[in-house]
């Protein structure tokens, strides 16, 4: 599908939700994507992208960021905290802050190192037991926890359950969101960012329909 593909189905849903093109920003997903890929959408002028893994993304960016300028990166998968100093190091966001101790291990380095991402928390709206993220019932609590250890929390994220209907978890967020005055919402993938766009999100992280089916083997 492609890069531009994917910019032109963002600007389309953005007018038919009645929002500016420029309202959502794209998170192009790198993820286990080859680097002549990756090298391919940093040609087109794409400078946001997302990673799952701390590791990875050190293996890959450091060489990426001295050939091209402007990078900006975001974690989108799960952080462990002794990942956490690493992770603060090199990414602008973070999208998976999901409890207390690690909450509490950003704030401690956000103190220590003068500086933090942006920070959305994580939300398990389909409160599956095998996913990651706060529940919803929790969500309002959590927040309150992570403003009193003054995180620059900037919105929630979350991973619809694949057999649902993705609007209605992007329209529990959005609630959600609101209730504790929080802009950011960053939900949508490949399959239903446009759904997502149309129910207020801020952020869409997209991989395989921008880079390609993965290759896990």
């Amino acid at each position: 599908m492609g890069l531009s593909e994917i910019r032109a189905r963002m600007d389309k849903a953005c007018a038919a939700a009645g929002r500016a093109p420029g309202d959502v920003e794209l998170i192009a997903v790198s993820k286990v994507q080859p680097e002549d890929r990756v090298a391919s959408v940093l040609d087109q002028g794409h400078r946001i992208f997302g990673e799952n893994r701390v590791q990875e993304a050190a293996g890959r960016w450091p060489a990426f960021q001295e050939c091209y300028s402007g990078i900006i990166l975001h974690l989108i998968g799960p952080l462990q905290s002794n990942k956490a100093r690493q992770a603060m190091e090199m990414f602008q966001a973070i999208h998976s802050v999901d409890r207390p101790k690690i909450a509490q291990a950003i704030a401690r380095l956000a103190q220590e190192m003068g500086h933090c991402p942006d920070l959305f928390v994580q939300v398990n709206t389909g409160e599956e037991p095998q996913k990651a993220g706060v529940l919803p019932g929790d969500v309002d609590g959590f927040v309150a926890e992570c403003h009193a250890l003054d995180l620059p929390i900037k919105g929630l994220m979350c991973i619809p359950p694949v057999e649902e209907e993705p609007s209605l978890h992007f329209a529990l967020l959005a609630k959600m969101a609101a209730r504790n005055g929080l802009s950011g919402l960053s939900m949508g993938m490949s399959g239903d960012f446009e759904r997502a766009i149309a129910q207020g999100a801020t952020h869409v992280r997209v991989g395989s329909a921008i880079f390609g089916e993965r290759d896990y083997g």
